[in-house]
C-alpha cells in the first residue's frame, strides 16, 4: 500500500534508542523531509546504508531533514532491537534520528512495505516521492548513488516538479508482529 502523492505526512511520536521522543513537528523548519524505513539486518538496507548517510549529509545543508525508522518486530528479529539500532547509528555516524516504531502504527500510517522504503515530503509535508533509492541491489553491478532519491530531492528543493516515474523500493518486507500485519501484505 503506497500513499498517494500530495497526501500529508502522518504524525508520529517515536523514541530513539536512548528513549528521547521525536515527532514530525520537530522537522517543521526543514524545506523537505525524508522519512526512511530501514532496519539493521536487511541486506538491501546494508547495501545502501553508506549511500543514505552520505545523501543525508549532502542534503542537510540544502534544507532537507532526514529521519529513519525501524518498525521490525524486535522479538523475532533481535538484531533490529533498539540497543542494536544505537550501535549501528554510532558505527555509521548517523547525523539524523533512528527511531523505533514498536507498535508498528507509524509504518502502517505511512504504508511502509519493505526496508528500505523512502518517503520524501515537500515543505508543506505533502508526499512528493515514494520510491527507491536507486537501481543498485546487493547482487547487481549498479553502484549505489541514490540517483532516484537525489533527482526527487533536487526537484523539491529547487521548486521544480518531482519526476513522475517513481519506481517502488525493493527490499526485505517489514517484519510485522504476529496478528499485526496490515491488509496490504
Amino acid at each position: 500500500m503506497s500513499q498517494e502523492r500530495g497526501k500529508p505526512a502522518p504524525a508520529f511520536a517515536l523514541p530513539d534508542p536512548a528513549g528521547r521522543i521525536h515527532t514530525l513537528d520537530e522537522f517543521s523548519a526543514a524545506q523537505a523531509l525524508l522519512v526512511a524505513f530501514i532496519c539493521n539486518h536487511c541486506p538491501f538496507v546494508v547495501h545502501v546504508l553508506d549511500g543514505l548517510v552520505k545523501f543525508a549529509a549532502d542534503y542537510r545543508a540544502r534544507g532537507l531533514a532526514t529521519v529513519t525508522i525501524s518498525a521490525n518486530d524486535a522479538a523475532a528479529y533481535p538484531q533490529d532491537a533498539p540497543a542494536k539500532m544505537a550501535e549501528l547509528a554510532k558505527a555509521r555516524n548517523f547525523a539524523f534520528p533512528y527511531l523505533y516504531d514498536e507498535m508498528q502504527d507509524t509504518a502502517k500510517a505511512y504504508g511502509a512495505v519493505c526496508t528500505p522504503d523512502f518517503f520524501l515530503y515537500d515543505s508543506s509535508r505533502r508526499l512528493a516521492y515514494h520510491g527507491r533509492f536507486d537501481g543498485s541491489r546487493p547482487r547487481n553491478a549498479v553502484p549505489v548513488s541514490g540517483s532516484d532519491l537525489r533527482r526527487a530531492a533536487d526537484a523539491i528543493l529547487s521548486g521544480g516538479a518531482v519526476p513522475p516515474d517513481q519506481i517502488a523500493s525493493q527490499g526485505c518486507s517489514v517484519k510485522w508482529k504476529p496478528g499485526n500485519e496490515p491488509s496490504w501484505t
